[in-house]
């Protein structure tokens, strides 16, 4: 079954498809079937994910899966929380557009200034994914996973995107950004999320590993 990724991040379809597959599903990156992004108007991840889910269900006439996830500094209210991967160009530090890897490291760069002093490091990356059978799908199937640590001065790791080199995990060690795919799509939060979505689409959809 052909599941539209409603992202055109080649990293998170890959850790997806990974996550997924054994579902017998396969995941196209909703920019391949030539389907624009949709707006994140929203200030909660489940409104953007489910906003994100039925536009590429209806544009691609097929069934969507979509995910919202930032990470939340408990120091700063829950910031940059949805807007985490726009934290630094909603603060003026570069302009629309610019290639993800850049981004990432105004994301971390500017960050580490925010939390500079500061003696509260936890944070946590939520991921809320949405899965939509259609456009109009009256029952979406809603799946959240948290992953918690502690926030690095700076940065550690080569592996992973967006804020992981920044954060530490005490059980294990090391910082998101030291791990490989494989660890990480044991335990992050992205692959807690997919663990209960597999759960719903076995249940609702008749999907079987």
């Amino acid at each position: 079954m052909q599941l539209i990724l409603a992202s055109n991040n080649a990293k998170k379809l890959k850790e997806l498809q990974s996550l997924l597959g054994p579902l017998g599903l396969t995941l196209v990156n909703q920019g391949a079937l030539g389907i624009p992004e949709a707006p994140e108007p929203h200030i909660t991840f489940v409104e953007n994910a489910l906003t994100k889910a039925r536009h590429a269900a209806q544009l691609g006439q097929g069934a969507a899966i979509a995910d919202d996830s930032g990470l939340c500094v408990r120091a700063l209210g829950g910031l940059p929380g949805v807007r985490s991967a726009r934290y630094a160009q909603d603060a003026g530090r570069h302009p629309e557009g610019v290639p993800r890897e850049l981004a990432d490291a105004a994301n971390n760069a500017l960050l580490m200034e925010t939390m500079l002093g500061q003696h509260d490091r936890h944070a946590h990356f939520t991921c809320v994914l949405v899965a939509v059978r259609h456009a109009l799908d009256p029952e979406p199937l809603i799946a959240e996973g948290h992953w918690a640590g502690e926030l690095l001065d700076t940065p550690r790791g080569h592996e992973g995107f967006g804020y992981d080199p920044l954060l530490w995990l005490p059980d294990h060690g090391c910082s998101a950004a030291d791990m490989t795919a494989t660890q990480k799509n044991a335990i992050s939060h992205r692959a807690l999320a997919c663990r209960r979505m597999r759960e719903l689409l076995a249940v609702h959809w008749g999907l079987h590993t």
